[in-house]
């Protein structure tokens, strides 16, 4: 059964992730979160999901696993994961959202929240250490249960919680006078980018809703998305096209010349715009941050947010605030309020696509400017990505592994002789996560195997938006290879 945890959350072949396999994984939770003292019997859960067609059924079992544990489920409904996240920060309770957030419609998740933040790493072998034995007669032959509870309706509440929280930090007329593009597909903040944008004065206009899920990875951008975005903003004279990925913890931003903002630009715009004095985020993001000078104090991890989340903790730990987060696919975490214009917006330590997008657009509105021009004030430093699907994990350790020996100078000499015909020689090697490779002639590849599919990931970054493009294909031509 091919279900574990990864970078954020419990993932799966939606064929694996059964009713009762989630069941069981639900009721490990709870009594996890029972052993440190956050969960007793007769207490609240909140529940939602993205729309995926393999959601609801997952949520059903689930809620019947907060019952069986004694637990009063509360459904939020189908709604972004961090304003799921937010409603259970508010009121001190565990949530739980259903979502595979980018990866292919066949897989799913569960990404399981803590009362007073995202569950870490640590949490999870504490979930996985419970002994949960369940009655067999509950469940068929093949996992499925026998008497699946139907879900009530929505509480608005949560959603409506979420959207106050940028409706007064920006303000009715923020974005008044703009022209804005939401590309709908099938992301659970569709609509709710809509209402959004158009209470903060912009005129909104809906493009390309799905009735089937698209699974777009801010990562790794499909051809028809660039094309998509460049005929939207010339075809509908828009100042911006926007847009999230599947669950709305990941932004995808396109300025009125049609070009997708990479997510680590937009982090870092984003804390600057914020005001922040100490910002995390892992060793793939963009080096711009560090040539900018805008920040005091700069943290770099793993990747995935339960590192950041750390991380920010520390920093704050250490009187470091403002703390912010982010990570290279656009995910902003917010470690500590922030105040602006007599409003404080609450900090939310996960994964939020909204508020990087809100920040720049009205970042750019109050300086009269389109918003390409705010890339302007970033030194040139260009990253590209994309990954090779259906590459084992273990096929991509195995060949990782030729790099990352005792002996450091064999390491470079292996890289060099593996992509030094096509990028040139290796000359310092960082394996904090994955191969960060940082090149002679001063560009950077990073390999690294993804944690939540069987994907082998590449970055890579340059002087310019051409050199990075050609690197990244170069190497993923070599990586190709190894499947043989």
């Amino acid at each position: 059964m091919m279900v574990a945890f990864g970078t954020s959350g419990l993932r799966g072949l939606v064929v694996d992730l059964t009713d009762q396999v989630v069941y069981v994984h639900t009721r490990a939770f709870l009594r996890y979160l029972a052993e440190i003292g956050e969960f007793h019997a007769g207490d609240a859960m909140i529940l939602g999901g993205d729309l995926r067609p393999s959601t609801p059924r997952m949520l059903a079992a689930a809620w019947a696993a907060v019952l069986a544990e004694g637990g009063q489920p509360g459904f939020a409904g189908y709604l972004p994961a961090p304003a799921l996240a937010f409603a259970g920060l508010t009121t001190g309770v565990p949530s739980l959202m259903v979502t595979g957030s980018h990866i292919p419609f066949d897989r799913n998740g569960i990404k399981f929240n803590r009362p007073h933040g995202e569950l870490m790493k640590a949490d999870e072998a504490g979930i996985l250490r419970q002994d949960v034995t369940v009655d067999a007669a509950l469940f068929d032959a093949v996992g499925a249960l026998r008497k699946l509870p139907v879900l009530p309706a929505a509480d608005p509440r949560w959603l409506t919680l979420y959207q106050q929280r940028y409706q007064v930090f920006f303000g009715a007329n923020s974005l008044a006078g703009w022209r804005l593009g939401v590309y709908q597909h099938s992301g659970v903040a569709r609509d709710l980018l809509v209402t959004l944008l158009e209470s903060l004065g912009a005129e909104v206009l809906p493009l390309g809703r799905s009735a089937d899920f698209v699974a777009l990875d801010t990562e790794a951008l499909r051809p028809e998305d660039t094309v998509l975005a460049q005929r939207a903003v010339a075809e509908h004279h828009l100042d911006a096209l926007l847009t999230t990925d599947g669950d709305a913890d990941r932004p995808m931003i396109a300025d009125h010349e049609g070009h997708w903002w990479r997510g680590d630009v937009l982090g870092i715009l984003t804390a600057h715009a914020l005001g922040a004095h100490t910002v995390v985020t892992p060793v793939s993001s963009n080096t711009a941050l560090e040539l900018s000078g805008f920040f005091p104090e700069i943290r770099r991890t793993r990747i995935g947010s339960p590192y950041v989340i750390a991380a920010m903790q520390v920093a704050l730990q250490e009187g470091q605030a403002p703390v912010c987060g982010y990570e290279a696919n656009g995910g902003f975490l917010l470690g500590s309020p922030i105040t602006r214009n007599g409003h404080t917006l609450a900090a939310l330590p996960t994964r939020d696509a909204i508020l990087p997008m809100l920040t720049v657009l009205t970042a750019a509105k109050e300086r009269g400017v389109p918003l390409a021009n705010l890339l302007a004030d970033l030194p040139p430093r260009f990253t590209a990505s994309d990954r090779l699907q259906n590459f084992p994990t273990v096929l991509s350790q195995q060949y990782l592994d030729a790099f990352r020996s005792a002996d450091k100078v064999a390491n470079l000499a292996a890289f060099s002789s593996a992509f030094g015909a096509i990028v040139g020689d290796a000359q310092h090697m960082d394996l904090t996560d994955g191969i960060r490779v940082t090149l002679a002639q001063g560009g950077i590849i990073h390999l690294r195997p993804s944690g939540n599919a069987p994907e082998l990931r590449c970055y890579t970054e340059a002087d310019s938006t051409e050199q990075a493009e050609t690197m990244l294909c170069a190497a993923l031509r070599i990586m190709d290879g190894w499947r043989v």
